[in-house]
């Protein structure tokens, strides 16, 4: 896997797929990596050059001890286009990472030719939810989390009949670093795109998990209604939604872009 220096930090970037093919980009949900997205990897960089980068804060990328923000996330992004010499891609993010591309498709129109945002909000949670969270990974590490967060991220039935999937992102969670997950929580804790996601012109297809509890299916219904002719699509899946019916999924983000 390559590292990319890009707005002065260095990133854990990996790279699948003919070099000639069009450019796909995702980015991962907050405490996980780039290999949640492995199964998806796999079937469409047969068409696409596919493009999987660590966030800030997780990883294998530098992990900076201090509150991050979306413009920061954002622009982070972009210097990897940019480093990458990738001058307009198709964009795929799932919660935090569909938050870092609605920011995308508002403040970097011109580099993004299609839009896909996974179960995600425009809003998420109350401040002293992420207040007590970052005050908790920073004394306690991320172990003592991981519980409740698997229990948001997948449906008891896909815990149950898929402990090793289940056990591959929980080793996510427990090697992300602290002080990167709680620069990001800051993050998460101070964006509101409510209000101008409706700038949005960027072709966008908006997946929402119709299990999902941490970012709800009224969630997702919110944001395709705020931006002008965005598409639904309705998961049978919670939280991670890529990886408890990933064929439905990806068969949702391939007919769209």
């Amino acid at each position: 896997m390559p590292v990319v220096e890009a707005n002065g930090i260095k990133f854990n970037v990996q790279i699948d797929g003919a070099e000639s093919s069009p450019a796909l980009v995702f980015s991962n949900s907050l405490g996980t990596n780039l290999h949640m997205w492995d199964r998806q990897a796999e079937s469409l960089s047969k068409t696409f050059r596919v493009i999987r980068y660590d966030t800030r804060g997780h990883g294998k990328t530098e992990a900076p001890n201090y509150p991050y923000t979306f413009d920061m996330l954002g622009h982070d992004a972009i210097a990897l286009l940019d480093a990458l010499k990738l001058n307009k891609v198709r964009f795929c993010g799932l919660s935090m990472g569909g938050m870092i591309g609605m920011w995308l498709g508002r403040n970097a129109p011109e580099r993004i030719e299609k839009l896909v945002v996974s179960n995600t909000a425009a809003k998420f949670g109350l401040p002293e939810i992420w207040n007590q969270r970052v005050v908790a990974v920073r004394k306690e590490g991320m172990k003592p989390i991981t519980p409740t967060v698997l229990e948001r991220w997948f449906t008891k039935s896909f815990r149950e009949k898929s402990p090793k999937e289940v056990e591959r992102i929980e080793a996510m969670l427990h090697t992300t670093p602290p002080a990167g997950y709680a620069g990001n929580c800051a993050a998460i804790r101070d964006v509101d795109q409510r209000w101008p996601i409706s700038d949005i012109k960027v072709p966008t297809l908006v997946i929402g998990g119709k299990q999902d509890p941490a970012t709800t299916m009224e969630a997702a219904e919110f944001i395709a209604s705020r931006i002008p002719g965005a598409k639904l699509v309705g998961l049978d899946a919670a939280h991670l939604s890529n990886i408890e019916v990933p064929d439905k999924f990806t068969k949702a983000l391939e007919d769209f872009i």
